[in-house]
């Protein structure tokens, strides 16, 4: 399906901005790749830059579906625009994997609509409430997800 979620109107910062967050971002992506998290609910998200063709590393929280497969939230904290990361998906899905605790996992992006999100988007909030927050302060619809993983490296 299509990566096409808007950017919205309002909203809080965006995060990363920082030379502090950087350095923060650069140290839970190294944590995260060596030793996972508790409850394996991060992992880092690495893409392809659109512009730069470089490889990008983000932390991101991750959600269990009972198959296995994991969601994930374009939330940027309730900013008014999606974060960098969607938009390297949508450029270059093919070239998507997650890293957690010495593992790297090629997998399939493909972002949820209709009620598939509708479900998706219920679970998630049940499981983090800080996700039911970030809906209320953008008028944004954050894009969820699903990646699927295709083979380990």
């Amino acid at each position: 399906m299509a990566f096409d979620t808007p950017n919205g109107t309002r909203g809080a910062r965006q995060p990363g901005r920082s030379r502090l967050e950087q350095r923060g971002n650069r140290w839970m992506v190294e944590r995260i790749r060596r030793k996972g998290s508790r409850g394996d609910r991060e992992v880092v998200l690495v893409t392809i830059g659109k512009r730069t063709g470089k490889e990008r590393m983000n932390p991101v929280r991750c959600f269990v579906e009972p198959d296995g497969r994991k969601l994930i939230v374009a939330a940027a904290n309730g900013a008014a625009r999606n974060p960098s990361w969607y938009y390297n998906i949508a450029a270059d899905p093919d070239r998507v994997r997650i890293e957690y605790a010495g593992r790297r996992v090629r997998v399939r992006p493909e972002q949820l609509h209709g009620g598939e999100r509708e479900a998706a988007w219920r679970r998630i909030v049940a499981e983090a409430r800080g996700f039911a927050r970030y809906e209320r302060i953008t008028d944004r619809e954050m894009p969820v997800i699903r990646l699927t993983p295709l083979d380990e490296e």
